[in-house]
């Protein structure tokens, strides 16, 4: 693999920023969607279990009944792709079973050999202390999703705004994932800016690195 050039990924970064208009006629293509869909499959997690579900939503209907559940903010409808993240609301034996069993499969290794592995996963995050917070747990892998698929948008120019802004338990209803084993936690709407977003050409405001990063 060649590695991306340093100051292309800066150029990315300082590029993004929270997009406040979406231009709707501008459809992320099948071909970036693909390579943003496997950023999220390949975005990195404890233990590898993926405690989470991803959930686009096309539906013009369910969009518009998202909208005044997200502060009324358009990028939920102006965007190309809407996704909502949403998080395990326990884990359970069954589940690190399951998990134990496709590293099984995948890599070709006897399911005896993952047994301290299985064991340190339901010591920690299904009987241990983290058990009882399995949501929040969850909620915290969703984040690092977003922030994997809010870089791999801007490598790819497109513009992406977090959605922080949305009454969870009101999508939930929307999205109809009572039973599920999921609740929302936030969103990412994704497309392509509009030419009258004025916080487009604003400087990006951020403190030193200087201020934020101690070497130790």
């Amino acid at each position: 693999m060649k590695p991306a050039a340093p100051q292309q990924l800066i150029e990315a970064l300082n590029w993004r920023y929270a997009t406040k208009v979406f231009d709707p006629s501008i459809k992320i293509t099948a071909e970036v969607w693909s390579a943003l869909e496997q950023a999220l499959v390949l975005t990195p997690t404890s233990y590898g279990l993926q405690p989470y579900q991803f959930f686009i939503v096309q539906d013009a209907a369910k969009r518009a009944a998202l909208l005044p559940n997200s502060w009324n903010q358009k990028q939920v409808v102006d965007c190309s792709h809407l996704v909502v993240l949403a998080a395990r609301t326990e884990m359970t034996s069954a589940d690190v079973t399951k998990w134990v069993a496709h590293i099984s499969s995948v890599r070709g290794l006897p399911v005896a050999s993952l047994d301290f592995y299985r064991d340190m996963m339901l010591g920690d995050i299904v009987n241990g202390p983290r058990g009882k917070m399995a949501h929040e747990w969850a909620a915290r892998q969703c984040y690092i999703a977003l922030g994997n698929l809010m870089t791999t948008a801007a490598l790819l120019g497109v513009d992406g705004c977090p959605l922080e802004g949305i009454n969870p338990s009101e999508y939930d209803k929307i999205l109809d994932l009572s039973g599920s084993g999921f609740k929302t936690v936030v969103a990412l709407a994704l497309g392509y800016r509009g030419a009258g977003d004025k916080y487009a050409s604003l400087p990006k405001v951020r403190y030193s690195s200087a201020k934020l990063v101690k070497m130790m």
